[in-house]
């Protein structure tokens, strides 16, 4: 049904291995099969609920690189980290753990997605200025570690309950590059407004 059109299908998640005895997981081929070209990596709900580890994360995006599927890495901080001061520790320390061992080559096939974790189905929304802090912060990091035509070049999007009454001024923000919609996207007139957004 989409073949042809601008639209990607993506998975949530996917296992680090190829192949093996590992029943319930799927990998990367698998999910290519299907026509998927995109995967989300390290959602928050994977590394809080699940337990999923910072290596874990990479062994991720190492899988679904090396299997010709384009990582969404997330990141993000708990209500706890940010009331700490400790966003941008937390945030460095996952994108660091993420990308390791990633060349600078593939950088271009990896979107990173914030959604501080207290944000997401609560609600509760970082400002458009609160996240394009962060987001300007993680862009500053990649161009640290990657160098400044990756930093430039690197989708980097906002998760954390977007709705069609945010998103506008969310994208307006010079670091905010798009947007990972969760609890919105299941409401189709809503998700199209998210879709078409329009800035002020």
């Amino acid at each position: 049904l989409l073949d042809g059109s601008v639209v990607r299908v993506g998975a949530q998640n996917l296992y680090h291995e190829e192949d093996g005895a590992f029943t319930g997981e799927v990998s990367a081929s698998i999910l290519k099969s299907t026509g998927a070209s995109h995967v989300i990596v390290g959602h928050s709900e994977r590394r809080h609920v699940l337990g999923e580890s910072d290596e874990i994360v990479n062994l991720k995006m190492k899988a679904a690189l090396a299997g010709g599927l384009d990582p969404i890495l997330c990141i993000g901080e708990t209500i706890e980290e940010r009331e700490g001061g400790r966003t941008m520790d937390v945030v460095a320390r996952q994108i660091r753990a993420g990308l390791a061992g990633i060349d600078r080559g593939t950088m271009a096939r990896i979107t990173l997605a914030y959604e501080p974790v207290w944000a997401i189905g609560t609600g509760k929304t970082a400002t458009p200025e609160l996240a394009q802090e962060v987001h300007a912060g993680i862009r500053a990091l990649v161009e640290e570690l990657q160098g400044r035509p990756a930093a430039q070049d690197m989708r980097i999007q906002y998760g954390g309950s977007v709705k069609a009454n945010n998103v506008d001024d969310l994208m307006a923000m010079p670091d905010i590059d798009g947007a990972l919609v969760g609890g919105a996207s299941l409401d189709a007139a809503s998700f199209a407004r998210i879709v078409k957004f329009e800035v002020p």
